[in-house]
């Protein structure tokens, strides 16, 4: 069987149970406040605004994470190009992180070279995932945007806060999808997706758009040593973000809405996905 073929089969088992909650009425944005370069957790429901396709919206609630479970879906590099002292670090920076959670939080691993492959699927049983990482070896080349579209659909298998990793060199030279069509799936999804890469990306990456697509951000490293400390910060720095809810009005049914997530306090700056996707009521009663 190719690569291609292995990577399909890895897709369509993690797809298996997938549901989209974005298709539901009730629309659900991850926010990061942020004041003088750090987050800002004392807002309440009546400091936000949102804008969906240019309708002020009634917002249900504001609730911040930071006590809320939370499912952690780490898509790991596993290209020949990740090994010796680098793999090492990746994987304490994982342990580290998965050190960090509580008992009602879930983590998950997909690794990717020339096929993708689920190593744990979301479980709070981290032992796990630890044991996927151990047997983890690096070689071949890399399926970063097939493994990207896994670590999506993976997320969305739970209804706890779906939180996306991605560690890679932003490099793909094995993937069969292309990347417009797992943007695409991230217009769907309310996973927030985090990328760690080592080195500097151009200024048009894959890696780049998808992260902005779903209200993320994006992390270039120079030292493979920064990695723990790096988890941890976008770990804390998730569950800082805020869950703002509300059930769209007054605005077109189906097709993309464009969000403007405001904060009216003075100073304070948003990061949240640009927009969604809404479907149709026929859709969504399929």
């Amino acid at each position: 069987m190719s690569a291609v073929f292995i990577a399909a089969a890895a897709l369509a088992a993690v797809s298996k149970e997938h549901t989209f909650r974005v298709a539901a009425e009730e629309v659900r944005i991850d926010v990061l406040a942020i004041a003088d370069g750090r987050p800002v957790t004392d807002l309440k429901t009546a400091d936000f605004e949102v804008l969906d396709n240019g309708v002020r919206q009634q917002i249900q609630y504001a609730t911040l994470q930071r006590k809320m479970p939370v499912a952690i879906t780490l898509v790991f590099d596993m290209s020949a190009s990740v090994a010796g002292e680098l793999l090492v670090h990746l994987r304490n920076a994982a342990y580290e992180l998965l050190a960090d959670l509580g008992n009602e939080d879930r983590a998950g691993l997909i690794t990717f070279n020339n096929a993708v492959v689920l190593g744990s699927p979301l479980t709070r049983d981290l032992a796990l995932v630890r044991q996927a990482l151990e047997r983890a070896r690096p070689f071949g080349n890399s399926s970063l945007i097939d493994a990207s579209y896994a670590g999506l659909v993976l997320a969305e298998t739970q209804s706890d806060l779906p939180l996306v990793i991605i560690f890679s060199d932003g490099r793909d030279t094995f993937s069969w999808l292309s990347g417009d069509s797992v943007l695409e799936t991230a217009k769907r999804s309310d996973a927030v997706v985090y990328a760690v890469s080592t080195g500097r990306l151009p200024n048009k990456t894959f890696l780049k758009d998808l992260v902005e697509f779903s209200g993320g951000s994006l992390f270039e490293v120079e030292m493979s040593k920064n990695l723990p400390a790096m988890f941890l910060e976008i770990l804390d720095e998730f569950r800082r973000r805020y869950l703002v809810t509300y059930t769209p009005t007054g605005v077109a049914e189906s097709g993309w809405h464009k969000l403007d997530v405001r904060v009216k306090r003075r100073g304070v700056h948003v990061r949240a996905r640009p927009g969604y996707i809404r479907k149709s009521r026929e859709e969504r009663a399929r």
